[in-house]
């Protein structure tokens, strides 16, 4: 995929948003961007188990990318519904971000983090600003953690357990990047992940209630999601936004109600939840809305589906893949560099 140096977004285009040595004399990060619209086309070094990339494969791509961003662009207004009777005011733009890392001078690029980008395009004033980055959050490593290292070490073990430094590496590279100046220079704030509840909690409503994110939810336990992310310097949050049948998992590094104004916010409720309806339609789309009391349920079968086709057995088949991937092209031949960083960071 051809580089476009250049500040200026470029529809279908890639372009290097900066490259700093962010850890020590070997290692360096490099940032590039591709807008994601109906002209998609994943890049060589995309996961192919990313969200947006499944999305944009087959016959059915360019119609299942258009009714993706209507989706998206539809839950946007009438989430910000002042000042906008038409329900017509805003459209959500997306920029996929994809993070590289190289080791060394001579080393090859490995593709280690890709999140998303949201812009806010105002047609009533002709404005277009910046939204969250994070939104999505697909990495190499953590397939390796997950597929790999985690089925590795409850292969021959009678009840499942978690090794006891399982995601350390990828929280300190996630880390590194966040405090970057390859980051600081290129987005204004912390990212926010936004991801779907856990199927075997409990969640428990609250009586706090944000005019955007809705009612906070809080878990009976903690999950192995939010110890992993925990790793990655990331809180958690539970809102059921307004509109919304089930409560999403918002992940942040400062104060997440504060921190983001109201479209901010909607940008990624709008364009994370319109996934969700896609991927987990059993939770996201279902015809109940959760109660005070909600245990998520994959099994559900009062749902509805979406006009976008989504491959769910082919993500999962892929993830061991690309975590072997992982391991053979990055842990294996960088593992005394990286256990050492690890260790003295």
């Amino acid at each position: 995929m051809h580089f476009v140096q250049s500040s200026a977004f470029v529809i279908g285009s890639n372009r290097l948003i900066g490259s700093k040595n962010t850890m020590s004399n070997q290692f360096t990060f490099s940032v590039s961007s591709i807008g994601f619209d109906e002209n998609y086309r994943p890049a060589d070094n995309t996961r192919t188990t990313t969200n947006f990339a499944n999305l944009a494969r087959g016959e059915r791509r360019e119609e299942n990318l258009r009714n993706a961003l209507n989706m998206i662009n539809n839950s946007f207004n009438a989430l910000a519904h002042w000042d906008n009777p038409n329900a017509d005011r805003y459209s959500v733009e997306l920029e996929i971000v994809s993070v590289e890392i190289k080791l060394d001078n001579n080393a090859e690029a490995f593709p280690s983090i890709e999140v998303l980008k949201t812009y806010i395009v105002d047609h009533r004033t002709g404005e277009r600003t910046e939204g969250i980055v994070g939104n999505n959050f697909s990495s190499y490593v953590r397939d390796y953690d997950f597929s790999v290292v985690l089925r590795n070490h409850n292969q021959a073990r009678e009840s499942f357990s978690v090794p006891e430094d399982f995601g350390e590496l990828h929280g300190k590279l996630f880390q590194s990047f966040i405090h970057s100046e390859a980051y600081q220079q290129n987005f204004a704030k912390p990212p926010v992940i936004c991801l779907s509840v856990s199927d075997n909690k409990t969640y428990y409503r609250t009586d706090n209630q944000h005019p955007v994110l809705g009612f906070e939810y809080e878990p009976n336990e903690s999950s192995l999601t939010e110890q992993y992310f925990k790793k990655m310097g990331l809180k958690v949050r539970y809102f059921m936004p307004p509109n919304s049948v089930a409560p999403l998992a918002f992940y942040f590094v400062g104060d997440l109600l504060n921190d983001y104004s109201n479209l901010e916010l909607i940008s990624t409720i709008s364009t994370m939840e319109t996934f969700q309806k896609i991927y987990r339609p059993e939770i996201y789309n279902a015809n109940a809305v959760a109660g005070r009391v909600y245990k998520p349920n994959l099994r559900n079968q009062d749902h509805s589906l979406t006009r976008v086709v989504y491959d769910r057995e082919e993500r999962s088949r892929l993830a061991v893949e690309q975590g072997k991937f992982a391991e053979e092209a990055f842990i294996k031949p960088y593992q005394s560099i990286l256990q050492q960083w690890s260790a003295s960071s």
